[in-house]
């Protein structure tokens, strides 16, 4: 019998989510979805359903440090994601581990700069936004805010589809990296992301699926993009791709009821249409 191909790997550094729908739990399902092998740095535990943030506790940066150190001496990781980091002292200790190892591994780094969740609640404290800015952002490949986090980071509100080209080139020009600005809370018809990478920018459009209250969009998308590249597609056909594929998984949720009849619903990592070719 001929040996299996070799299965890509990537590692996902990002906070738990006891529902299942967002952080390390989606990034492990869409990693399996796309044919990706998936490592895991646990940042913390979330207690959560779609909707309300009940408690966050952070693990120890020591902790998220001793996880990724084993995992980048023993794997051949092709990329690196991360997600929810809760604190400036986590985000330094990723930084400084991702640096330490940088002559082994030189998998690009994804970064998803998660700070408010689906509900509204926040979830990475205001030391975190410094650290970022300073130790973790000149490392990355892409860096993929929504526009409340591009606002933010911006110090500004961003409204409308001008306004949002307008920041994603401050963003690329602030941080001189590239950026993929989600533009799914604008009004509209199509949920419209950009993609800002060597002087050009990339529209990408999708038809906004409306009435579903899901949450980890963020999270299964830039997910899928670590996948991709993970997989040695180009930053332009990762994100391609995972644009069909949280689409998919949006526009085919599930859903249940609660006990007093509320609809649950969640994204389906296992759609039946992941995208196709890219």
């Amino acid at each position: 019998m001929a040996a299996n191909p070799e299965v890509p790997v990537a590692l996902t550094i990002a906070g738990s989510d006891s529902s299942a729908g967002a952080g390390i739990q989606a990034d492990l399902k869409t990693f399996g979805a796309l044919g990706v092998y998936g490592l895991t740095a646990i940042t913390g535990i979330v207690a959560e359903t779609p909707g309300l943030v009940s408690e966050i506790e952070a693990v120890s940066a020591e902790m998220v440090r001793d996880q990724m150190d084993v995992l980048l001496k023993s794997f051949p990781i092709a990329a690196i994601k991360t997600g929810l980091l809760f604190s400036g002292e986590i985000v330094s200790a990723v930084a400084q581990t991702l640096r330490a190892h940088a002559t082994r591994t030189r998998a690009p780094l994804v970064i998803d700069p998660v700070m408010v969740a689906t509900s509204g609640d926040f979830l990475l404290r205001d030391d975190a936004v410094d650290a970022y800015e300073r130790e973790l952002f000149p490392l990355a490949a892409l860096v993929t805010p929504n526009l409340d986090e591009a606002a933010r980071l911006l110090g500004e509100p961003i409204g409308d589809l001008p306004a949002m080209r307008s920041a994603g080139a401050r963003l690329t020009e602030k941080y001189r990296i590239p950026v993929l600005l989600k533009g799914g809370h604008l009004s509209g018809q199509d949920a419209i992301d950009l993609l800002f990478v060597g002087g050009t920018v990339v529209e990408f459009l999708a038809p906004f699926s409306r009435g579903i209250a899901t949450h980890g969009t963020g999270c299964t998308y830039s997910a899928a993009i670590t996948a991709g590249l993970a997989s040695g597609l180009s930053l332009e056909e990762a994100v391609r791709r995972a644009k069909k594929f949280v689409t998919a998984t949006i526009a085919q949720h599930l859903s249940w009821k609660t006990g007093s009849g509320a609809s649950l619903h969640a994204l389906n990592h296992s759609p039946t249409n992941q995208g196709g070719a890219v």
